[in-house]
């Protein structure tokens, strides 16, 4: 099991306002799952991958990745976790203007301390996967938008990690490209990459093997949509 939440909380304080986000959210995500994460807006499907993804801290219950228990660790612990174990895929691509499609890329293996010939080699093998190699010296703001969120698989996929986080990852796209941005995502999850996806779209939901309803910070149902092999 790589994701095992027990009842799960989230708050957000101001000086005036509580806000509930997850309340007692209970999960289990075996190795080599896709799910996709559905609910209106303000569900909570969002702060539930910033949990899980160990970019925000939950406020109560137990939060273990491939076995150990996160919440207790410093967060130069969970930074470390992240950068070996977790991609992201954003829907606003999230890349960086003044770096290269090449550069882009390439900076999650910088943080890991990835030889340059490793990284290079490695770069290229998915540029060249994702038809973005006539591509690789052009900036961010000169790509179509399915170029860029290619790029931003790309790049959440270049550490080879063994769970990616995507949010909304067609919401920027038009139906051609948010397919194509699929078709790789089911891809990636064949080969054994375990994917959370946060998803508007039944239509992306349907590529996954389990869907996960949300409402107000709880999950409410859960849907096989084809067995998890």
């Amino acid at each position: 099991m790589i994701i095992k939440t027990n009842k799960l909380v989230r708050i957000y304080r101001t000086d005036e306002v509580e806000t509930t986000a997850l309340n007692q959210v209970d999960l289990e995500i075996a190795e080599g799952e896709f799910i996709a994460v559905m609910g209106p807006s303000g569900c909570g499907k969002s702060t539930l991958l910033n949990v899980l993804g160990m970019i925000d801290s939950p406020t109560g219950g137990e939060y273990f990745f491939n076995g150990e228990e996160i919440g207790k660790l410093p967060e130069r612990k969970r930074s470390d976790i992240r950068k070996h174990n977790l991609g992201f895929v954003f829907q606003s691509f999230n890349l960086i203007d003044e770096l290269t499609v090449f550069e882009n890329i390439e900076l999650p293996m910088l943080y890991t301390g990835i030889p340059a010939d490793q990284r290079k080699k490695r770069v290229e093998e998915l540029m060249e996967g994702m038809n973005i190699m006539h591509r690789r010296n052009h900036f961010p703001q000169q790509l179509s938008g399915g170029q860029q969120q290619r790029v931003a698989v790309a790049r959440a996929v270049v550490n080879k990690p063994r769970l990616i986080l995507a949010d909304e990852p067609t919401g920027n796209l038009d139906s051609a490209n948010g397919d194509e941005v699929m078709k790789i995502l089911s891809e990636l999850n064949a080969a054994g990459t375990t994917i959370l996806m946060v998803t508007h779209s039944q239509f992306c939901a349907e590529f996954s093997n389990r869907i996960i309803r949300m409402l107000d910070g709880q999950v409410v149902t859960e849907n096989v949509v084809r067995q998890y092999l």
